[in-house]
């Protein structure tokens, strides 16, 4: 049906990562043992790896380690499947209690490329 449609624009992973859509933690990833580049949504990050401003104790390298070990965890309990869902508990707030559970999803597909690679963001993202 629209094999012969003129393509008016594709957005692509490279735009998202040049846009910040996308933010790229391939380098932290690969140290953690995945062998496909990664990339949180912006708002995955915010929700996950961004520390509020009077969070003490806290700092975003530490925090992206736990969403990658949770996922890699998750990933190997999967056996191969292209979405993966799993949660970090999360804390932004100076409590002393177990922070609260951020629910996640992970999905592994095609880069622009055609090559593998994860995308992890917020359960209602797309």
């Amino acid at each position: 049906m629209f094999e012969s449609a003129d393509l008016i624009h594709r957005y692509t992973r490279a735009d998202a990562l040049r846009d910040g859509v996308l933010i790229d933690v391939s380098a932290t990833a690969k140290e953690a043992g995945f062998k496909y580049p990664v990339a949180l949504t912006a708002a995955a990050w915010v929700k996950c790896v961004a520390v509020p401003s009077d969070v003490l104790c806290q700092d975003e390298a530490g925090r992206l380690w736990d969403v990658l070990t949770m996922l890699r965890f998750a990933v190997r309990g999967q056996g191969g499947a292209c979405e993966v869902r799993f949660g970090v508990h999360v804390r932004n707030d100076n409590r002393d209690r177990t922070p609260p559970l951020v629910r996640l999803k992970a999905l592994c597909g095609s880069g622009d490329q055609s090559d593998p690679v994860i995308t992890v963001m917020l359960p209602e993202e797309d």
